[in-house]
């Protein structure tokens, strides 16, 4: 059974990650969560969020086999994000590229990796969406395996629940809770009119001190 478009993601998507981020400070949320690199620069996700734990070694003998990431594929769809911890240390990918056609074809908007992706061209040449700490050619195999599908997990020095909203691009990834989504989305959307009228009054000629001076500076304060 198809599910309902989610109407917060919709409204996510339209914005990008330094309103949102502006937006956490304003409320005095935390989640903005910096230096990731996009495989594909230029690219932007939104969505609600699967994650994946991943530990050091390899998995339990009594545990059937299991290929990290594929159980959160087959969760996910066209409004989630897929988020992955890999922070063993170990020079090992925690994400490749059959992962990223197999998320393409359930619509699966991006990943968001908290350490190594592997097969980044690949990635880039079918256009999803990859966000990480670096890139490596080594497998996962005898190195890394999946702890856990929809557990909290660590990116940044933020944590990540299972169903929060994020927004991600080349300059962060922002996690929001979903009890403060609705909230956020409305003041995002705020400050993303009050840069629009900033940006419109520079491109009729009126001086960048006159235009931003206290307009800028002092946007996050308050409503005015």
């Amino acid at each position: 059974m198809m599910t309902a478009p989610d109407p917060h993601v919709a409204r996510l998507r339209k914005l990008d990650a330094c309103a949102v981020s502006d937006t956490l400070d304003k409320l005095g949320l935390a989640g903005c969560v910096t230096g990731l690199r996009s495989a594909s620069p230029g690219r932007r996700i939104a969505g609600r969020v699967h994650t994946v734990k991943l530990k050091a070694g390899n998995a339990p003998a009594d545990r059937p086999p299991v290929h990290l990431g594929a159980a959160a594929i087959d969760a996910s769809g066209p409004d989630d994000v897929i988020v992955v911890e890999q922070r063993t240390g170990i020079d090992a990918g925690c994400w490749g590229g059959i992962l990223s056609r197999g998320a393409q074809h359930k619509g699966v908007a991006g990943v968001i990796c908290e350490g190594l992706a592997r097969d980044v061209d690949e990635a880039r040449e079918i256009g999803f969406p990859v966000f990480c700490r670096g890139y490596t050619a080594r497998t996962a195999r005898n190195r890394v395996y999946e702890d856990a599908t929809d557990v909290p997990v660590t990116v940044g020095d933020f944590t990540v629940e299972p169903g929060f909203y994020v927004i991600c691009d080349s300059s962060a990834a922002v996690f929001i809770a979903p009890a403060d989504i609705a909230r956020v989305l409305d003041a995002a959307e705020d400050i993303v009119r009050r840069e629009g009228e900033m940006t419109r009054r520079l491109a009729t000629g009126e001086s960048a001190s006159a235009v931003l001076g206290a307009n800028y500076e002092y946007m996050l304060k308050g409503d005015d």
